[in-house]
């Protein structure tokens, strides 16, 4: 099973800047992909942003340009790092691994606020 704990978060106006971790753990395949999605109140829960192994990435078009998603494949740690926020960036951030097995967990996710 993989165990995901996210870290960060908090609350900032808009035009800051906050970052978040997400450490992946528990898997004796190795992680493979890991991802950050975020659900707002009455919203359904989308993807943000992906990172493969290998260090490919992805993201919604609403935060390319402002969000930077990266890794550290050592430790099995994910980071986003997210600039120029926007009230339609309040969430909850959650992080997702799967291992090389193909096991998906989420982690508990973290809350993100941004006032304008």
């Amino acid at each position: 099973q993989v165990q995901v704990v996210e870290a960060g978060g908090g609350s900032v106006q808009a035009g800051g800047s906050l970052s978040l971790s997400c450490a992946a753990s528990g898997s004796i395949f190795g992680i493979n992909d890991m991802a950050w999605h975020r659900q707002a109140p009455g919203k359904q829960r989308e993807l943000v942003a992906t990172i493969t192994n290998s260090g490919s990435t992805n993201y919604v078009d609403s935060v390319k340009g402002r969000f930077t998603i990266s890794r550290d494949n050592a430790k099995n740690t994910a980071y986003l790092l997210m600039n120029s926020l926007k009230p339609e960036d309040t969430a909850v951030y959650y992080c997702s691994a799967r291992d090389n097995w193909g096991t998906f967990s989420y982690g508990q996710g973290t809350q993100v606020t941004v006032s304008s």
